[in-house]
């Protein structure tokens, strides 16, 4: 039987998974400030009685080990590139540690209300002073830790996009986001904190501990939610953002009598899409033809295309 080489028209599926990416060593950086001073909050929130130090100390817990998840999933991702059983690579692996890690906040976030309730039904006495400085010290270091992982997950939906597309934007890192999340939200329960024992100790308003703690949770729950939704359609390849189609269409549609009966993208990795569509023309080309017609800065790196004559 005769046989063809068909090497030529194979292609790698690592879509430059298998290079560390730029979050990887800053997240396992922050994963170890955190984890010092997670033990710290915790032991504080315990001998000075402070619900809102404690939930503090909580947060730094749960964002610990959602740090240590995000960092994981990095490393997967790398040594896992080039395995052939993922079709189109392992840059999902991004958005399903974002996943694991906003399911976390949750949690904790329950955590926390249950927490902050009980410690409103029987309050305990609060050693303002200790606990004060300790909250403060624990804001510095959520803000190194902000500072480090560079606020390039946090990328937040435009103001546009309240429509009823909820597209997947393009370039954003889930599992980065979600590492910075971690810490902002640590940063805010930080400064919540401060407040309410401020308002304590001088005011003597002991119930605002609790009540923080309990604000803190909602803020949780939200911020959660929100990157929930952007995960979950990556994981289960909800179309692409609006602006990608639209080059891909341009890109084809452009020029001659060519036109697309039917168009997928969808993301397969931060920044990294692919694509399926069906070309209707009067003179089919080659399919190599319309793939390279796609711009490059689209980040389309895998297309399946089918090309249809139109008599």
């Amino acid at each position: 039987m005769h046989t063809t080489n068909l090497e030529p028209w194979k292609h790698d599926h690592t879509f430059g998974q298998d290079s560390p990416q730029a979050g990887e060593r800053r997240t396992l950086l922050v994963v170890a400030i955190t984890l010092v001073t997670m033990g710290i909050e915790i032991a504080a929130g315990v001998a000075f009685g402070s619900m809102a130090l404690l939930a503090d100390g909580l947060h730094m817990g749960s964002h610990a080990l959602g740090l240590g998840i995000a960092a994981f999933a990095y490393i997967y991702a790398r040594r896992h590139a080039r395995n052939p059983e993922f079709s189109f690579g392992t840059g999902k692996v991004n958005s399903l540690g974002g996943f694991t890690g906003a399911l976390l906040l949750v949690g904790f976030a329950v955590i926390m209300a249950w927490e902050s309730i009980e410690r409103a039904i029987s309050p305990v006495a609060i050693q303002f002073d200790w606990a004060i400085a300790v909250a403060i010290a624990g804001l510095a270091i959520n803000v190194l830790c902000a500072l480090i992982l560079g606020g390039h997950g946090l990328a937040h939906r435009p103001h546009h996009d309240h429509d009823h597309d909820h597209a997947i934007r393009p370039g954003e890192d889930h599992n980065l986001r979600a590492a910075y999340l971690h810490v902002i939200v640590d940063a805010m329960t930080s400064v919540l904190a401060i407040v309410a024992l401020l308002v304590g100790k001088y005011a003597g308003a002991v119930w605002l501990d609790p009540a923080i703690g309990l604000l803190g949770a909602a803020l949780v729950i939200r911020w959660a939610w929100l990157l929930l939704k952007d995960t979950s359609g990556v994981l289960l390849d909800r179309r692409s953002d609006p602006s990608v189609r639209a080059q891909v269409r341009e890109a084809i549609e452009g020029e001659g009598d060519d036109r697309i009966a039917d168009l997928h993208v969808w993301q397969i990795g931060p920044g990294i899409h692919a694509a399926a569509l069906s070309v209707v023309t009067h003179q089919p080309r080659e399919p190599s033809y319309y793939k390279e017609c796609i711009p490059r800065h689209a980040g389309v790196v895998h297309t399946t295309i089918e090309v249809q004559r139109c008599d």
